[in-house]
């Protein structure tokens, strides 16, 4: 199936004209980047989330940090018109063309998720360091998955994945605190995302109900490796609520999650995932509003998932968490995110005594950022690199949905890097 779809991709590569792919060709390198170099940076999608990012990037520009916006594409005209008229900017209808600008040093990739992937790969490809939201590739794309972190460390480029919450002090804090043996042997942990609201069409406004597929909507495009079907101004405004283009919470809101619980406990490639849900409360979109996953790992540990968009209550976390949710257990303790303290409760009998550390500094998107941009200076790893750690979390998700979908559990075959239904 990946194959057919690549050969599709093949074909809108071959069509978009020999000009582009020699102006990449030669522009494939990176600049060394000096400690006072402004990063210039091009964003790869101008809806919702590539808007947010223009503005982050603005704001830390403004703040005195050396960075700017120099380019913009999208495959919608007047997206793209407004995201141009906004920054000031060049702007490309192909993302291959903003690549083969030699202004760009990074880019922010803000795309439909079965597009990320893809462009990661030609960004990395081109010289570029890159900033891709969550998550990185569809449900369906796990061998595309593969060959993304393969390029990834192949071109030794800079990829942050855009789980902002790893800014977050209270993850990286809590792996050290496992590491040095806190709670003892891990061997269970919680997380779940809960809020309300179906995300598609009333998340998703629709710019202009009466748009066509033609020269300001390139329909086909947008398809890219996903199947054909007939335009739709929902699919194409609301791609959130379909199979084809989304993957409902795994996908779309798990990632920031598991991330930080991946991170936490160490670990990589799950051996068995089960996954339940579907929709019980918006009947208007394909995907679901409620899932869970059972995550079950080689080191014997179980990572649970829990989350619906049918309802905010935090679950097991109180509202004065700050929104970390995560609960860690070991043979000997357990830990929990209590306010902005780290909170490690030893087990009846251990010896151990109740701890609670501060946590250094809360989440934000900017530091997420700033991080990303000092990783293209310093070539160090970002806080959510998306070759291992982005690798790992994306595998466990697919598998995830795969389950639910086929009805069964689905495994990994660490030896052939696989996953087996």
């Amino acid at each position: 199936m990946l194959k057919e779809r690549l050969n599709r991709r093949e074909f809108l590569g071959r069509t978009a004209g020999a000009a582009v792919g020699a102006t990449l060709t030669a522009a494939s390198f990176s600049r060394a980047l000096g400690a006072n170099d402004k990063i210039g940076v091009g964003f790869i999608g101008c809806g919702g989330r590539g808007n947010a990012h223009m503005g982050y990037v603005k704001q830390l520009g403004q703040a005195g940090d050396a960075v700017e916006a120099v380019a913009v594409m999208d495959l919608y005209r007047p997206r793209l018109e407004a995201a141009m008229r906004l920054l000031s900017v060049k702007g490309y209808s192909d993302h291959r063309e903003l690549l083969a600008d030699t202004r760009v040093d990074a880019v922010c990739i803000a795309t439909p998720d079965h597009h990320h992937g893809f462009q990661v790969i030609d960004a990395v490809q081109a010289g570029k360091d890159a900033y891709c939201e969550k998550p990185i590739t569809h449900w369906r794309q796990f061998e595309l998955t593969k060959k993304v972190s393969q390029e990834v460390k192949k071109s030794k480029r800079v990829v942050q994945a855009g789980t902002q919450g790893m800014s977050d002090t209270a993850w990286h804090q809590a792996a050290q605190l496992i590491k040095e043996g806190a709670i003892g042997q891990p061997i269970h942990a919680e997380c779940g995302y809960f809020r309300i609201g179906d995300w598609g069409e009333r998340g998703m406004p629709i710019d202009d109900p009466n748009a066509k597929p033609g020269p300001d909507l390139n329909w086909e495009a947008f398809l890219f490796d996903a199947p054909e079907r007939p335009f739709s101004v929902s699919r194409f405004f609301c791609w959130r609520m379909y199979w084809d283009y989304a993957g409902g919470p795994s996908t779309d809101l798990f990632p920031h999650t598991l991330t930080p619980v991946v991170k936490m406990l160490g670990v990589t490639f799950p051996s068995l995932v089960v996954g339940t849900g579907g929709k019980f409360r918006y009947e208007e979109r394909e995907v679901p509003d409620t899932f869970n996953m059972l995550i079950d790992y080689p080191e014997k540990i179980t990572i649970a998932v829990l989350g619906t968009q049918g309802n905010d209550y935090p679950g097991i976390a109180n509202r004065s968490s700050g929104g970390r949710c995560p609960v860690i257990r070991g043979w000997e303790g357990t830990i929990t995110f209590e306010g902005n303290n780290i909170a490690i409760r030893p087990q009846p009998g251990a010896e151990r005594k109740e701890k609670f550390v501060a946590v250094e500094r809360g989440e934000d998107v900017l530091e997420h950022w700033r991080n990303f941009l000092k990783c293209c200076r310093t070539r160090e790893k970002p806080w959510s690199p998306i070759e291992d750690l982005g690798y790992h979390v994306q595998t466990a998700l697919q598998m995830g949905v795969l389950s639910l979908r086929e009805q069964t559990a689905a495994r990994f075959d660490r030896e052939k890097e696989a996953i087996v239904l």
